[in-house]
Parts: C-alpha cells; sequence; structure tokens
C-alpha cells in the first residue's frame, strides 16, 4: 500500500487528536511504527521529494520526522536525528506563505520543529509563531505558546534540552542535574 501526505494528515488529526499527540503511549508509538514507519524513515532520509510539490505535503513530511521520529525513536538518539530537516522544511514553508494556508492546529505542528531546536533563535521564532497564533484565538493557542516559553527559558539557561544529554551521550552540568530533579523539567 502507497502512503500519501493525506493519510498522514487524517491519521494525525483526524483520527489520533491532541488526546494522543504528547502522550507517551507504547500502544500509540506501535501503531504509527506498523503503519508509518517505513514511511517516517523515508522522509527521515529526504526520500520523498514528490511531497515537497505541496503544502500537505511538506506538512506531512514535518509531521513524520518532527512527530512520528519520536514516538517511532524514543529514549533513542534518533529521536533527534532528523530535527534539522523538519525545521529546514518548517523554515521553507513559512518563508513561501504555505503556513497561512493551513488552519491553526496544521500550523501549530509546522511551528513545532522550532520548539523542538536547541538554537536559540530558533526558539525565540517559535514564540513569535506562537504568539501569533494565540492573537488569532487558535484552539489551545496560549497553552501551546506557555510550552514555547517553557522551551526557550530552558534552551536560555543551558543552551540545550537536558533532558537529551544522558540519551545523547552528552556530559551533564552540576547544574542541569538538580534541573532535572524539578518537576516538569522535561518535554
Amino acid at each position: 500500500m502507497t502512503i500519501s501526505p493525506e493519510d498522514v494528515l487524517s491519521f494525525w488529526f483526524e483520527e489520533s487528536g491532541p488526546d494522543k499527540w504528547f502522550e507517551k503511549s507504547d500502544v500509540f508509538d506501535d501503531e504509527i511504527r506498523e503503519r508509518f514507519g517505513e514511511i517516517t524513515e523515508a522522509a527521515r532520509h529526504g526520500r520523498l521529494r514528490d511531497w515537497l510539490d505541496s503544502t500537505r505535503g511538506r506538512l506531512a513530511q514535518i509531521i513524520l520526522i518532527d512527530q512520528f521520529s519520536r514516538n517511532l525513536h524514543r529514549n533513542s538518539p534518533l529521536t533527534w536525528s532528523a530535527d534539522s530537516r523538519g525545521l529546514a522544511l518548517a523554515k521553507q514553508m513559512i518563508t513561501d506563505g504555505q503556513d497561512l494556508a493551513l488552519n491553526h492546529a496544521e500550523r501549530k505542528f509546522v511551528y513545532m520543529p522550532f520548539m523542538h531546536s536547541e538554537v536559540l533563535a530558533d526558539q525565540e521564532q517559535s514564540i513569535a509563531l506562537y504568539s501569533s497564533l494565540a492573537e488569532e484565538g487558535a484552539e489551545g493557542g496560549d497553552d501551546t505558546l506557555k510550552y514555547a516559553v517553557l522551551h526557550r527559558d530552558i534552551v536560555a539557561r543551558f543552551g540545550r534540552f537536558p533532558h537529551r544529554n544522558e540519551i545523547l551521550g552528552r556530559d551533564k552540568m552540576p547544574e542541569e542535574v538538580a534541573f532535572l530533579k524539578e518537576p516538569n523539567s522535561s518535554f
């Protein structure tokens, strides 16, 4: 069976929805693996060039790279290994104005690679993008903006996300170790 961008978007926005998007669930991870594992790997390695021809194809690729990779590679360095590709797609969509052709929920996921970046400038852009969604009255826009600010504050403080250190084999600074003991310190 060939998977299309609409298959990905229908699964994410219609079948799954907010209740599943940000929860850690082996059942949900397994469903993504079974249905979209191969196509996610193709996107992660830049093999879906024909999907770049449409706004919805680019959005579907961002979801595969930025969201499904987190489900498929949970607790592995592969979780974040294609983030730069997802961020490049998101930046190009914004440059081309394609994000503005999408609804609020879809735009939230175009902007998510900025929130996942360990580059402070990307984090600042994340806040600007989510602020615009909140100002437009996007459902859950204020909550998403709150999380964007929390992500930015972590990167501003540490220059990275400390919760990735162990998985990525990075040295841990004492301040990061203390921070990780605080409630709501990792995402």
